[in-house]
């Protein structure tokens, strides 16, 4: 497999184009510490985007929902389609109004869905699903009965066209703007879980699990 994904005229970047990132290990790593994905798509003429959890595995991305969802139902016909994912890193305070930022990290896919129909790969997508949100979950839970399983649907895109485009690093002023007594320069924000809270039909004697203690989205 290749080390990056090629350049496309729909993943080449216009504006800022050194922020682009074509590598697929950082790419993949992106899309493993993010949580939601935002899924943009036409119906008649009427542009929609949807946000929705997913999960990647390998190079393709998989997300799922109820087999009304107009959504799924839309993708499945083979549609064009564009994926987001955006991590947020930091505020970038700068020394000007016109040159504040944000760090962050996003993703941008392209493709066709196609619907997962066979069993076993699909309970795998929703086996994905859970580890990708809490890993350690899915071992603790019922599985999906087959009711469950024929009501839900599961869809892949496969990852070829895709594109990252990252800022990092302190504000950017204009020359004349550094003498201003101002402060500038970045304030981190990274994702915190809180403290667990139990059900309040919880079984008495039932402790919440060490993974929600110890709860990151940073990936290793």
């Amino acid at each position: 497999m290749a080390m990056d994904f090629p350049q496309t005229q729909r993943t080449t970047l216009k504006r800022l184009p050194k922020r682009g990132i074509y590598d697929r290990e950082l790419v993949y790593q992106i899309l493993d510490e993010g949580f939601i994905c935002h899924v943009s798509f036409s119906v008649d003429g009427q542009p929609f985007v949807i946000p929705t959890g997913y999960a990647r595995v390998g190079d393709q991305l998989y997300i799922h929902g109820s087999q009304v969802s107009r959504m799924l139902r839309t993708l499945a016909q083979g549609v064009n389609v564009c994926v987001a994912v955006t991590l947020v890193d930091g505020l970038v305070l700068a020394r000007s109004a016109f040159h504040h930022s944000v760090n962050y990290r996003s993703v941008v896919m392209f493709g066709r869905a196609v619907v997962v129909e066979d069993q076993e790969a699909k309970l795998a997508a929703l086996f994905a699903f859970s580890e990708h949100v809490l890993p350690g979950r899915w071992k603790d839970v019922r599985e999906p009965t087959e009711q469950e399983l024929r009501a839900t649907t599961v869809l892949s895109l496969p990852l070829v066209e895709v594109s990252a485009k990252v800022r990092t690093g302190p504000p950017i002023d204009d020359d004349e703007d550094y003498t201003l007594n101002v402060w500038a320069g970045v304030l981190p924000l990274k994702l915190a879980a809180g403290e667990p809270v139990s059900d309040p039909r919880l079984r008495e004697g039932i402790e919440p699990p060490v993974y929600t203690f110890k709860y990151t989205r940073e990936r290793v």
